[in-house]
């Protein structure tokens, strides 16, 4: 039987991975954008396997289109700087739960909506916020939905570890979050693409998983990773929080800013999975570190 899982956000940094771990596991994928157009560089070598089709996720009709005779459908869609129309309310709560009621009306078997590990409904950040109030709208709409919180992810072409290393190659003195105390459990991209694959094949699907990588390090422990690992010599320079939060207030006007203050608000909260929820391993993936990834570039 041809099963035909959607991907919306497919053409992201995580999407593209989900994407491909689920060709290769032999599901026909369609990846719905609003600009399907750069999928065509994206999987180049990929073209002929796939469906690359427009896709709004504003609109109920584009929705509808979009799902139409799916098995699965993934929300990957996720963004830090609010503009214009765009806003978290309108993306990370709104859309998702549109896409969670189509998903089910349907008949969608299987819907997978991807939030990240600390989203808290009650949380005063409006970014966290609304990744936990989308959790809770997405249950209520599609009670049989997998959430799937990953923990900060680095791999090629990330915004983390790349710009850490970037900075670090041509930077004598580091700045650190606060005191670098925060904990942080970073994943491997590729390997949360390929548990999210495997979540549809999985003959039971548990209700949410957190996706971590094997080892929790603080802010000040993985700046000393990266920088041992490029075999330099740097200072870490301890930033106050309120003063990252002005120079990204600053960032949030630049077309690609570097930090966002969402990114900050981050930083503040430990990112580390909860002992008693499944992760990779739940799903036959031994997870990745950073030193072994590093060693590989």
């Amino acid at each position: 039987m041809t099963r035909i899982v959607v991907v919306f956000g497919g053409t992201g940094f995580l999407g593209r991975r989900i994407v491909r771990h689920l060709l290769d596991q032999g599901f026909v994928v369609r990846v719905a954008s609003r600009h399907p157009e750069r999928g065509m560089t994206i999987f180049r070598e990929k073209l002929s396997e796939l469906d690359l089709i427009q896709a709004d996720i504003a609109s109920d009709a584009s929705i509808r289109e979009a799902v139409k005779g799916a098995f699965g459908v993934v929300n990957a869609i996720s963004f830090y700087v609010e503009r214009g129309k765009q806003t978290f309310y309108s993306v990370h709560i709104e859309a998702a739960a549109r896409l969670a009621r189509h998903s089910r009306e349907s008949a969608v078997a299987r819907l997978v909506h991807v939030s990240g590990i600390g989203a808290d409904a009650s949380s005063s950040s409006p970014y966290i916020r609304s990744r936990g109030e989308g959790e809770k709208i997405v249950k209520a709409a599609f009670p049989a939905a997998t959430i799937v919180r990953p923990a900060v992810m680095f791999g090629p072409g990330d915004a983390f570890l790349t710009s850490l290393s970037e900075l670090a190659s041509k930077s004598p003195i580091l700045p650190v979050f606060g005191r670098g105390q925060t904990r942080l459990q970073p994943a491997y991209v590729e390997d949360v693409g390929k548990a999210i694959a495997r979540v549809f094949d999985a003959l039971q699907a548990e209700k949410v998983y957190e996706f971590a990588g094997p080892r929790t390090y603080t802010y000040q422990e993985l700046v000393q990773t990266v920088v041992s690992h490029l075999r330099l010599r740097r200072a870490l320079m301890p930033v106050p929080f309120a003063i990252w939060q002005t120079a990204a207030w600053f960032a949030e006007f630049l077309p690609h800013p570097f930090i966002t203050r969402n990114q900050v608000e981050l930083m503040t909260i430990d990112n580390v999975a909860s002992p008693g929820c499944p992760g990779l391993r739940a799903l036959g993936i031994e997870p990745h570190g950073i030193e072994s990834v590093l060693a590989t570039r």
